[in-house]
């Protein structure tokens, strides 16, 4: 990117979407006077009795948690969507409601109370992406789910209700917007080109460099050109995949590497655990051949400046675009220099 784009305000375009952003590298250098985030105090005991993910603990909903040693599931207490509701629709004029059949489910990392990912073994990150595969495939079998979404909200600066490292799976009827807005884009280039748009994109940023995190031998872990989060990254397989379980042995190998390894650079970033909501988009489970899709991983991390100081969505975002301070360059640079050890173990 030449001066003009690193050091003024532009607009960029997410190719995914459609939408833009507003990029302001200048305001980086103002002053802060605003809200500051307590410092995040890590967690140290393997077990807690009063946590209702722990293992063989009963859950706030009356279940029990077996004694488990791996990454283990099980269907939310207290669900966003349910299974039995009953089908509806209302439609008077501009009013416009329907039913939402569903499924929602927690997936805890690891039976370690205090282990979150980048303080995991890479093979028990496998073996987390071993249920996100078995829960995608099985779910989106159910014939009334058409879209699966694999997210995690790590940190209570995200909302998370439970410091247990843990992440979630809604399963529902409707494609969702975000998903909706994707296919269209990933739909019309894949018609035009019979090509993978995300293939094409990442092929260009690894000739340039400016933006990549980490490369493997079968991933790539960059920051995206149209970021909004401050240090907002994309995990991209550099084959053309609908879904995470059509990847090899050796390819969910790479994927566990690279999320270890994007996550000990978040740690270590401003040494600490650092929050973020991270999500899986695919292919929906809608019956169609979704032939345009690549499966990524994004994660939407918070923090601007500090372990304290974090980025809010508010006032001009919430009212007409999204916006940002540092550039995707930028971030991608810091990122980039960190080690790969945590900042914890040295």
């Amino acid at each position: 990117m030449d001066t003009v784009f690193n050091e003024n305000p532009h607009r960029r375009y997410n190719i995914l979407t459609g939408e833009w952003v507003l990029v302001s590298p200048h305001r980086t250098k103002r002053p802060w006077q605003g809200k500051v985030e307590k410092p995040f105090i890590p967690l140290t005991a393997t077990y807690d009795k009063s946590c209702y993910l722990c293992p063989t603990n009963t859950r706030m909903g009356g279940g029990q948690n077996p004694d488990y040693t791996t990454a283990y599931s099980f269907v939310n207490d207290f669900s966003a969507l349910l299974s039995d509701t009953p089908s509806g629709s209302v439609d008077e004029n501009l009013l416009q409601a329907k039913s939402e059949r569903g499924l929602c489910k927690v997936v805890c990392f690891s039976p370690n109370h205090s282990l979150t990912l980048p303080l995991m073994e890479e093979q028990d990150i496998e073996a987390v992406i071993s249920l996100w595969q078995k829960e995608y495939k099985e779910l989106g079998e159910l014939p009334y789910v058409n879209h699966v979404q694999i997210f995690e909200n790590k940190g209570d600066t995200m909302g998370c209700s439970n410091p247990h490292p843990h992440g979630q799976i809604w399963a529902q009827e409707s494609i969702p917007q975000e998903i909706a807005k994707k296919t269209k884009n990933l739909g019309d280039y894949w018609n035009k080109n019979k090509k993978s748009l995300l293939l094409s994109y990442i092929e260009q940023e690894l000739k340039l460099k400016e933006r990549i995190v980490i490369e493997n031998e079968h991933f790539v872990a960059l920051v995206p050109f149209w970021a909004i989060w401050p240090y907002e990254t994309m995990i991209v397989p550099k084959r053309h995949l609908q879904n995470i379980t059509l990847m090899t042995e050796v390819e969910k190998t790479d994927f566990a590497k690279t999320v270890k390894e994007l996550t000990i650079k978040y740690d270590n970033l401003f040494s600490t655990s650092f929050p973020y909501s991270a999500g899986i988009h695919q292919a929906p489970t809608d019956q169609k051949n979704n032939d345009e899709w690549h499966f990524h991983m994004s994660f939407y991390p918070p923090l601007l400046r500090s372990a304290t100081v974090k980025k809010f969505m508010v006032g001009y975002e919430m009212f007409a675009d999204a916006q940002r301070d540092i550039t995707a360059e930028q971030a991608a640079q810091s990122l980039r220099e960190l080690g790969n050890v945590h900042y914890s173990k040295l």
